[in-house]
């Protein structure tokens, strides 16, 4: 009978999943799913990419600290004006350095080095949420794994069930009544399992999202949760949150970047002077009037001295438009560290929580381990039937699936935490 029991959950199995029997299974530790995220996740790439940009911008800052070097040359042809056309070929080659700009060029190497710690920060900050976020989603698959197997045993108790009521029920032992209350229990045990075997598809699904993983693979999460009984102190961790946490970070180099953008704006109502020189170079055909043809060339060398002494008020909107970026960025650091603290406190108390969870979760597991051992030693001496010694298994495995969910909770609220402090270092 039990067979027979056995191959309805698997054709459940089968029907409700039929599309993951042609997935590629795909065998990971928690190890191997965090690396994985960390070289494919596009959020990573992505902020990755925005690193590079900051290296370039800082590159094209430094680009004026050197001096430029310009080439033009033209052909044009004068004609029906005289005799007969007139070309002439010009060239002009003009090399230019300034000295000195106002300080805005070394103003803006500075912002963009600032602005570079940002983008880095902003990357860091997106590799602890991607990390916390891989992290949750294995956990929360291996569960769900969990939670599938317990309902498989529980549809196949409450099948048994009402096969030997229905057989009570044939001997006018019990009542229909009985049989009707078995079958409700079966039909929300059915659900369950289903309902079960949906929350694993989709862990699977967010879990492959994350990955980035091909839309057909299977995860088979492997590992086990594990208590490691670590102390969590909240004074020190707030203190290790506030030095490492990447946001803390970001908005402290974002406020220098925006120091150092006030002072480039101030840089365009500053004078500038550069050094230039200029190679000129002409060929023109010979006339009557002229001295003579060819080539006429000569260089003209100077030192530019440049004030702009009225620009509308422009620069003064820039400067405002910087300095009001600046008490943004100061008031983002300021609700930010206070976000923080609200955080790190709701991971605090949510590992608090956990810890009761899995001492009165341990207890009911050693209470039930020790109803079953006493329920197996009367099976064998035979003052027990099978069913009841299988309701009594079910209830230590329900109670073993107990422990594993606080175990669970302990695992996302630890790993909360670490986030919340900035992550391991």
């Amino acid at each position: 009978m039990k067979k027979i029991i056995l191959f309805f959950i698997v054709f459940l199995m089968i029907t409700g999943s039929s599309c993951n029997l042609r997935a590629e299974e795909v065998l990971l530790n928690i190890d191997e799913a965090v690396g994985l995220a960390l070289r494919q996740n596009r959020d990573i790439l992505l902020k990755a990419e925005d690193v590079k940009i900051a290296q370039s911008k800082i590159s094209e800052a430094q680009a004026g600290f050197f001096p430029t070097l310009d080439f033009t040359a033209s052909r044009v042809s004068t004609m029906d004006y005289y005799a007969k056309s007139i070309p002439e070929t010009k060239t002009q080659t003009t090399l230019k350095q300034y000295i000195y700009k106002g300080g805005k060029t070394v103003a803006s190497v500075s912002r963009d080095k600032y602005s570079l710690k940002a983008q880095e920060a902003l990357l860091d900050k997106t590799k602890l949420e991607t990390v916390l976020n891989v992290k949750k989603a294995f956990y929360t698959l291996l569960l769900a794994l969990d939670y599938v197997r317990l309902n498989a045993a529980i549809l196949t108790n409450s099948t048994e069930h009402l096969i030997m009521l229905k057989k009570r029920y044939d001997k006018g032992e019990t009542s229909r009544q009985d049989i009707l209350n078995v079958q409700s229990s079966l039909a929300n045990a059915k659900e369950a399992y289903r309902a079960s075997l949906n929350q694993v598809a989709s862990g699977q699904e967010l879990l492959n999202n994350i990955l980035y993983l091909d839309k057909d693979a299977k995860i088979i999460p492997e590992g086990e949760f594990i208590y490691d009984e670590k102390e969590f102190a909240f004074d020190k961790a707030f203190l290790k949150a506030i030095q490492d946490r990447p946001e803390i970070k970001q908005y402290t180099a974002q406020e220098q970047a925006d120091k150092k953008s006030i002072e480039v704006a101030k840089a365009s109502a500053r004078p500038s002077v550069y050094a230039s020189w200029d190679y000129y170079s002409r060929s023109n055909a010979s006339l009557t009037f002229t001295p003579g043809k060819g080539w006429q060339d000569y260089s003209v060398v100077g030192i530019t001295f440049s004030w702009p002494v009225f620009d509308g008020w422009a620069t003064k909107a820039k400067v405002d438009q910087a300095i009001a970026d600046l008490k943004q960025t100061q008031l983002f650091k300021d609700k930010t560290v206070k976000d923080i603290a609200l955080e790190l406190k709701q991971a605090y108390l949510d590992l608090k929580g956990s810890f009761v969870k899995i001492d009165a979760s341990k207890a009911e597991v050693d209470l039930y381990r020790d109803t079953f051992q006493t329920a197996k030693d009367k099976y064998k001496v035979g003052m027990l039937s099978s069913l009841d010694l299988d309701d009594i298994s079910l209830g230590y495995r329900v109670s073993i699936f107990n422990y594993k969910q606080a175990l669970y909770d302990y695992t996302i609220a630890s790993e909360s935490f670490v986030k919340a402090t900035g992550g391991i270092q």
